[in-house]
């Protein structure tokens, strides 16, 4: 059989997904295994690396099965993988820690005195990775300082992609892409950023070798290869990271086009020819390919403060839905539907678990403001729906004080299924929100890499032919002015509260 056939493997904070496309980007199989994250304390968010290796395996194994190809039917198998994860492996590549993710905070301390003592900001222009608890710079700083044992016995620090790789290749390799969101790449140089590595205490040597994510690497160990059902010449394209490769499986490559992604976190982010750095520390720029780099910011808090709102506030009204056989989250919306856009004057912070971006806090907490007695329960439902959207809008005019106005939106996410949450962003971001018909855009992304990588298309523009648009929304006038109301004092308020978010955060450790 004529290979025709590649695989996107999605290695993600909850669990990894592979998906089998054939080379028109439809989907013919797909497979998850969900892990655990272990946090035993409220800043610790870790993962086991060999349990998600087994996921890695696993999912490769059973599309390649469930599409029934034959061990030869596969051209590639390319990567996605979410970003900012270390591992301390030993000399023989076994783990000393388990994997340290994005949303693990212990290293909250150091990052501030990376910030404020270590020239944190001239590091983060050079770098793209804005300063926070989430980047490898900072994990590394807190082992350096804090297990100094540990540190010392470590071979090489590396992210789970990098640990997959070994395993299967013995070799140590990290992609442009997931280089540039640990804060120790130099963007222009495409290589270890020297101060930064002089931070962090360690030598190149002690970090895998920086490549390309077009690089593919090929003889693989023979126990995996019988494993997964695939020849051991296979060709793995090492890849990118989960957030830029989504930007290509949603085709926002081209200039002006924003993608936003609402998931259980969120984010929004452009491509731009070159390296962007923000003045302000804002925003991140991280590699896609060559001449396209992507940036914009993460949110801490996007699907997840829908679930806290139907969990803490909504008991009724979920009780409500397993009675008539409907979805909870749908129930709320038709609720929220009642209320005028802007909830008559409500407004929410989202910050349930801290701020990347646009604060890039993780001290902020999230509240209600203009509570009045004329607010029920519909308004506060609403306002919560709103208060993501504003969120990420700050963000969005972030984005447009570096690149221009953009010109279309591109959204994706779990949010996407909702109607009035989509039609909430076109209102406030005043922009035309298109949501394409695939949802498995880090996957895609990653299969167009690979198929790029290997010669089998000429173009990553290629994305164009295989995407279409499921839904389209425009701006409702009358809405617009409202929101551009509401988030002028939304921004306000937020940086008014900005002080306190310390001082509030260090009295809910002390007595809760």
């Amino acid at each position: 059989m004529a290979s025709s056939y590649v695989i996107g493997t999605d290695i993600g904070t909850t669990s990894t997904k592979s998906v089998l496309f054939d080379k028109a980007g439809q989907v013919i199989a797909t497979h998850t295994i969900e892990y655990p994250l272990y946090s035993p304390k409220p800043d610790v968010a870790e993962q086991d690396p060999d349990e998600i290796f087994r996921a890695v395996v696993g999912t490769i194994k059973q599309v390649v099965a469930l599409g029934g190809i034959g061990e030869e039917g596969v051209l590639c198998v390319s990567f996605s993988s979410a970003m900012h994860s270390v591992i301390a492996v030993d000399g023989e590549g076994r783990p000393l820690t388990r994997c340290i993710t994005w949303a693990d905070n212990r290293s909250a301390m150091w990052t501030e005195r990376i910030r404020n003592e270590m020239n944190g900001h001239q590091i983060y222009l050079r770098t793209g990775t804005p300063l926070h608890p989430m980047a490898p710079l900072s994990k590394l700083v807190w082992l350096r300082n804090t297990q100094q044992d540990l540190f010392a016995r470590a071979h090489k620090f590396v992210s789970i992609k990098e640990y997959v790789f070994h395993q299967l290749f013995s070799r140590y390799v990290i992609d442009y892409s997931i280089a540039s969101a640990t804060g120790m790449f130099n963007l222009s140089q495409l290589g270890w950023d020297a101060e930064a590595l002089q931070v962090a205490g360690v030598t190149p040597e002690r970090l895998s070798e920086p490549v390309p994510t077009t690089y593919a690497l090929e003889g693989m160990k023979a126990e995996w290869a019988a494993e997964m059902g695939l020849p051991a010449s296979t060709p793995f394209v090492v890849g990118a990271s989960d957030g830029v490769l989504s930007n290509l499986g949603v085709n926002a490559i081209e200039p002006g086009t924003v993608a936003v992604t609402i998931g259980t976190s969120g984010a929004i982010r452009a491509v731009t020819d070159r390296p962007v750095t923000d003045p302000k520390g804002r925003i991140f720029c991280y590699a896609l390919a060559e001449n396209m780099w992507v940036i914009g910011g993460p949110v801490n808090n996007g699907g997840m403060i829908f679930r806290w709102l139907r969990d803490q506030l909504c008991a009724a009204e979920t009780e409500t839905a397993k009675r008539l056989g409907k979805d909870p989250y749908d129930i709320l919306t038709e609720i929220a539907a009642r209320v005028p856009a802007g909830a008559d004057g409500l407004l929410f912070h989202p910050y349930l678990a801290g701020e990347r971006a646009p604060l890039w806090d993780a001290n902020a907490r999230g509240s209600f403001f203009g509570l009045g007695l004329q607010h029920k329960k519909e308004h506060m439902i609403r306002a919560v729906l709103e208060g993501v959207i504003f969120n990420l809008f700050t963000v969005y005019m972030a984005l447009e004080e570096l690149i221009g106005h953009p010109t279309k939106i591109q959204a994706t996410g779990g949010f996407a299924r909702s109607e009035l949450w989509r039609q909430m962003m076109s209102d406030i971001f005043e922009q035309e929100v298109h949501v394409p018909e695939s949802i498995e855009s880090s996957c895609l992304g990653a299969a167009i890499l690979g198929l790029y990588s290997i010669g089998e298309v000429d173009s990553l523009h290629v994305v164009s032919g295989m995407m279409g648009t499921s839904h389209k929304h425009l701006p409702e006038q009358a809405n617009v002015e409202r929101y551009k109301e509401l988030s002028r004092i939304y921004v306000r308020v937020s940086r008014l509260l900005t002080p306190e978010y310390k001082e509030i955060a260090a009295y809910q450790k002390k007595w809760t």
